[in-house]
């Protein structure tokens, strides 16, 4: 990290500097303008006030604050813990810091590495470096990311957004025009959040759209770890459930923005996480039921937790967490027809987790092959006696994701010509024999596989959807009925729930090509949550924009934005959905560019007045046939990589050019 500060006179800036922690700690000033720190977490959440065996050696950690200072500046040290400034025009602060953790695999106790000697190594790295040249460096580390998508939304016909589909490095469409230039007529981030509710300000959907993209290059790129419930940002010794990754739908949703928002290199921290999980959770299908492949249930952690967590069924008992990770791999590489990623990553970790899930179904009647026992995660309903439950068999969560996953394995084993495998077979045998979806006698999405009553009729989760989205056995074109009941499904749900329930159900809405409703949605998570009374709301965001449950959750900021694209863009490997959900009377106009669609494709959309002006498509490295749909009207395109075609509202090519051209106008 570096930080910057400047004096406005020369000579003029002084202060002190000192690093603190809430974990056990020393730290000292020594004579080279820097400050020490090293701690240690506790071995046990909760140590215990035993022997020193009772409480295992936690993590180590350190960090290291550097000072420069200008010609003049003088840095002096007022204690062990404390350097002070004075009379300097500027000063840098370099800070890094390093912990032992080396991998789920290896105990802390155990751990060589020492983050006293990282931490210095880092700092020396870059000591040398000038302020400006550390940050360029981290402009362009950024940017190159960041710029890869821009979104604009206006109300007005005035406003200049059609600009060109030129293929170029887009520039963010959070520019300045967010913020007046005279500082005394500047408007609070909590204001603008209030003031949706009555001015619907569509440059504020900008905003927390383009901020969920900023939240997760922050919170995960390659080498680090995932982006947790908190991403990166807990304050707490003792986060609210744990600041753990959860796998029944939080962890999931940090990641649905990754590959249609362009920001694929931040999937990787994910992919080795589930490779971690495939490692332990082999030992838990083994050992909890004596089952073939790997398992993972809701909770985990930094070590890759596996097993069910302690606690009540309703939620401790599914597994199923694993299984949904792995529909991500699948479709990473539908985005990026990356065919080594899905032979050497993708498909060694879907076989361990389809081995599992075919020892897991048994024989049920009728000749159906079922899960039991089986929760809807944390739902409950009312049992034939009369009292509440939550286990029972095949839930519709359950038989969804073994459906989807079965479909994953039988088609990457199309791409990589491996249909013949003995697994694949089993597969295909099974796959006719899972519960279809039912539908209850209220005319919605049987939950459970008999239709029992719920408990709480607006419950957050709604998980018997889970095939219209994230997943893909429930669609407009060839299950129009299950579409019927999965419109009924959410109406009967309601609006209510905390902020990443909200933005499950805008995607809900989208896939279902209902715009009014999904925009009801987008408008209801924009409420500003008061952090001192948070037990007042529901949903909502703070006024820093993370979401809240509450209390703070980030996947719903995460969520959010793959909602927004969602409304604007949907995709398959060979169909093409424009502005599918666009909200026509509250986004008239606008331009979003940069979003990914399956097969390879990267897409650019104009629209005016509510009504598509121009579409921009190429690939750089793939040929891709699309059937590109816009309200009602359909045609195929074929797209060659390195070329670029411009599309007008008929659909009708109107423009081919090369993608090396596009780059240099």
């Amino acid at each position: 990290m570096v930080t910057k500060i400047s004096g406005s006179k020369p000579g003029s800036l002084s202060f002190t500097v000192s690093l603190d922690s809430k974990l056990p700690h020393t730290s000292q000033a020594n004579g080279q303008n820097q400050i020490i720190m090293q701690g240690n977490c506790p071995g046990k959440r909760f140590a215990s006030e035993g022997s020193a065996n009772e409480n295992p050696q936690g993590i180590q950690f350190a960090a290291v604050l550097n000072l420069q200072t200008s010609e003049g500046g003088v840095v002096h040290s007022l204690d062990d813990k404390t350097l002070k400034v004075e009379g300097s025009d500027w000063a840098v602060m370099l800070l890094v810091a390093s912990s032992s953790f080396d991998g789920p695999f290896t105990m802390p106790s155990d751990s060589k590495k020492d983050p006293i000697s990282e931490s210095l190594n880092a700092l020396k790295s870059i000591k040398t470096l000038s302020y400006s040249d550390l940050y360029a460096h981290h402009l362009n580390d950024y940017h190159n990311l960041f710029h890869r998508v821009s979104l604009q939304l206006s109300k007005s016909s005035k406003s200049n957004l059609k600009g060109s589909l030129v293929i170029e490095k887009v520039k963010s469409s959070t520019a300045n025009s967010y913020f007046s230039s005279n500082e005394d007529d500047a408007v609070s981030t909590a204001e603008r959040v209030k003031s949706f509710r009555t001015d619907e300000d569509p440059s504020f959907v900008e905003l927390l759209f383009q901020y969920g993209r900023y939240l997760l290059i922050s919170s995960s790129r390659p080498g680090t770890q995932v982006s947790n419930l908190q991403g990166i940002w807990n304050k707490d010794l003792a986060p609210p459930w744990d600041g753990a990754p959860h796998l029944n739908i939080n962890l999931q949703m940090n990641y649905w923005p990754s590959v249609s928002c362009n920001l694929k290199e931040c999937q990787e921290p994910l992919f080795d996480y589930i490779s971690s999980l495939s490692i332990n959770g082999s030992k838990t299908a083994k050992v909890n039921y004596e089952a073939s492949g790997w398992v993972a249930h809701q909770v985990s952690d930094i070590w890759a937790k596996t097993s069910p967590d302690q606690g009540e069924a309703v939620w401790a008992l599914w597994p199923m967490g694993g299984a949904w990770l792995c529909t991500h791999l699948w479709e990473h590489y539908t985005y990026t027809m990356d065919k080594e990623f899905l032979k050497n990553k993708a498909y060694p970790l879907l076989e361990g987790c389809t081995s599992f899930l075919l020892d897991w179904l048994i024989d049920g009647p009728g000749g159906f092959l079922e899960t039991n026992p089986s929760t809807s995660p944390e739902h409950t309903f009312i049992a034939p006696d009369g009292k509440p439950a939550s286990v029972s068999y095949s839930s519709t969560m359950d038989i969804a994701i073994i459906r989807e996953v079965f479909s994953v394995i039988v088609s990457a084993a199309e791409v990589l010509g491996r249909k013949s495998d003995a697994l694949i077979g089993k597969v295909l045998e099974a796959q006719p024999k899972l519960l279809p979806y039912k539908i209850a006698r209220d005319g919605s999405i049987m939950e459970w596989a008999q239709d029992f009553q719920d408990r709480d009729v607006h419950h957050r989760h709604v998980s018997h959807l889970f095939g219209l989205f994230p997943g893909h056995t429930i669609t407009l074109e060839k299950t129009p009925d299950l579409c019927k009941a999965a419109d009924y499904t959410l109406y009967k749900r309601g609006e209510d729930g905390p902020g990443w329930s909200t933005t499950w159900k805008i995607a809900l809405w989208a896939r279902l090509h209902n715009s009014e409703h999904a925009y009801r949605m987008v408008k209801r998570l924009i409420n500003l949550v008061d952090p001192t009374h948070e037990s007042d709301f529901e949903g909502g965001l703070y006024s820093n924009l993370f979401t809240a449950h509450p209390p703070f959750q980030i996947n719903g900021n995460f969520g959010f934005t793959a909602a927004v694209a969602e409304m604007l863009v949907q995709s398959t490997t060979k169909d093409l959905y424009l502005l599918p959900a666009l909200p026509r009377d509250k986004w008239p106009n606008g331009c979003v560019k940069g979003l990914k669609s399956r097969g390879g494709v990267t897409v650019n959309i104009c629209w005016e007045e509510g009504d598509l002006e121009e579409v921009g498509l190429w690939s750089k490295e793939q040929n891709s046939v699309k059937t590109l749909h816009y309200r009602g009207t359909k045609i195929t395109a074929k797209i060659s990589s390195g070329k670029v075609y411009t599309f007008n509202r008929q659909l009708k090519c109107v423009k081919t050019y090369s993608l090396q051209e596009a780059e240099f106008c």
